[in-house]
């Protein structure tokens, strides 16, 4: 109950701030277990799954130093959000995340660890990639624009709605990590996650990616 109003306040605040154009909302399914994965460039971020995913079930990693932030640690219980440690193998909360994506939840997560000082991607960390292949649920790849701190704050000033754009993409599997040279084949499914969201972005947010083989090919393949 606290949720679904929750979620009216987010989306009746959005409105009010912001213009959206969501694209490839097929590809999220509305039941069962999933990773999200998306890129992370403002703190809109945050919140804009409640707003552009029609599920309820939804829970979100972020980083333990929001714990401290009261107003954040509030919203965390309401909103599923769970505190995890960015810096350390944070093996309690991984298996926390698996035992909810078992019992069907959606789990939202950005597979660089923070947001982009650029707006643009920078390299990703493996974490998500070793969830994937750990757990066995598709991952969807969700490209964001338009929700750059700066930007949003400027067009506040300006009393102009930001221009926000969430494309989702076509659902895959990373597969279980082999015994032998786990630690390649751990970058290579975390380069595949990154050139994934890479390819549903513009060309400017696609940051150290933009010439990855992998997502040229991607590119290629969607013509």
């Amino acid at each position: 109950m606290i949720l679904r109003l929750l979620r009216l306040l987010i989306r009746l605040a959005l409105n009010l701030i912001c213009r959206f154009d969501i694209r490839g909302k097929q590809y999220v399914p509305l039941t069962g277990g999933m990773i999200l994965a998306a890129n992370h460039i403002g703190f809109l971020d945050l919140v804009l799954v409640y707003f552009g995913i029609d599920r309820t079930d939804l829970f979100i990693p972020v980083a333990e130093k929001w714990e401290k932030v009261g107003w954040i640690r509030a919203l965390s219980g309401p909103l599923n959000m769970i505190f995890v440690d960015r810096f350390n193998p944070d093996l309690k909360a991984i298996r926390k995340m698996i035992a909810l994506m078992e019992q069907g939840k959606c789990l939202i997560i950005a597979p660089e660890g923070t947001r982009s000082p650029t707006g643009a991607l920078i390299a990703g960390k493996p974490g998500v990639a070793y969830l994937a292949a750990r757990s066995g649920f598709p991952v969807v790849p969700v490209g964001i624009t338009g929700t750059e701190d700066k930007l949003v704050v400027s067009n506040l000033k300006r009393l102009r709605k930001s221009r926000i754009t969430l494309t989702g993409g076509k659902p895959f599997i990373i597969p279980p990590l082999p015994n032998k040279d786990r630690d390649v084949a751990l970058q290579n499914a975390t380069d595949e996650i990154m050139c994934q969201i890479a390819a549903l972005l513009p060309e400017s947010y696609r940051g150290v990616y933009a010439e990855h083989p992998r997502a040229r090919e991607i590119l290629r393949e969607s013509m």
